[in-house]
């Protein structure tokens, strides 16, 4: 059963190249009690797409429903009824660990006794408990964004809305992270995760849509959407460049598709479909060849590797609204 469903949404914005469009036309359904991972690179319309479902912005066209509820007659009661943790933590640094989730729950109306209690459980149930009563502004990246998660939590929303939420983390971090998120799910909370990072759809998501230039252009689970180009990719260093034409003729033989090129066309790569045997038919065949290597192996596919794949282009590194950009209709904040 879907929980949230949006249809249509549209979004522009002025730039002085003229009409940019954050959301082109874009259709999402997320069911019940699962993670739908939102996968694409900055500027792809993933941010919009939450900041209208969360009634930070109203779309110029579409509709959209949490929970039953109509986003756009009814934001108030959305916001009620949801949690939200942006790209950078939002949390005050010269509050404690405490003290910021208790401000938080005051600003649910839960009360000052009720706001206390339910900020000391998040603590002891985030393991915080140590840090709770320090200013955050000593925390470590992963700590603030934990105090940010936990305060997305405050109200015990059934529909969490995390925009990338492990942005400038470290593995370790970003792993407590992901195994915060996974026992939030196993409780019934229903998440729809942004990310810029393959691996962390796959660790995550139930299902995952892929956004390019304000649309979904591939629906499926992680390992549908790998499968669309390959389940690896085997990528050669050459020594010579002079040997590139040679050593793409035999990735192209090998290879699921055409192979892949560095700048400087001494790095090569192709997906293929059985990635141990396929590299070992390479190897052989560049040897008889008398093509030397630096270096040879396999990868899995990266984001780019998907959107190359589906779009013909790169993944593109710029953001869903620049400093340049206005919106062209009247953004709603939340309270």
């Amino acid at each position: 059963m879907a929980i949230i469903e949006a249809h249509g949404l549209t979004k522009t914005y002025s730039s002085k190249s003229g009409t940019v469009y954050a959301l082109d036309g874009l259709d999402l359904v997320v069911p019940e009690g699962r993670v739908k991972g939102l996968l694409g690179p900055n500027g792809a319309g993933k941010t919009t797409t939450v900041k209208v479902l969360n009634t930070l912005i109203r779309p110029d066209s579409g509709s959209a429903v949490v929970d039953g509820v109509d986003v756009l007659a009814r934001p108030q009661e959305v916001r009620r009824m949801i949690g939200a943790s942006g790209q950078y933590a939002a949390v005050d640094e010269n509050l404690t660990g405490l003290e910021n989730l208790e401000m938080v729950g005051r600003l649910y109306h839960l009360g000052t006794k009720r706001a206390r209690v339910r900020a000391q459980e998040l603590i002891d149930a985030f393991g915080l408990g140590e840090a709770g009563n320090r200013p955050v502004k000593g925390f470590s990246g992963g700590m603030r964004r934990r105090i940010d998660l936990a305060g997305a939590l405050v109200n015990k929303p059934r529909i969490l809305f995390l925009d990338e939420p492990t942005t400038g983390l470290d593995p370790r971090s970003r792993l407590g992270l992901w195994e915060t998120i996974t026992d939030l799910v196993k409780g019934g909370t229903t998440v729809l995760l942004t990310t810029q990072y393959l691996e962390e759809a796959d660790y995550l998501a139930d299902h995952i849509s892929v956004i390019d230039s304000g649309k979904v252009i591939a629906e499926g689970t992680s390992d549908e959407l790998k499968a669309q180009v390959g389940g690896h990719r085997v990528v050669i260093s050459l020594v010579s460049a002079d040997d590139a034409e040679t050593a793409r003729t035999i990735l192209a033989r090998h290879g699921a598709a055409e192979p892949g090129a560095s700048d400087d066309g001494r790095t090569l790569d192709v997906p293929v479909e059985r990635g141990p045997v396929v590299l070992q038919q390479i190897l052989a065949d560049l040897d008889r060849a008398q093509v030397p290597l630096h270096d040879a192996g396999m990868r899995r596919p990266t984001l780019d590797d998907v959107f190359l794949t589906l779009t013909g282009h790169h993944a593109e590194a710029s953001e869903d609204a620049g400093p340049d950009q206005q919106p062209s209709s009247e953004q709603e904040g939340a309270a």
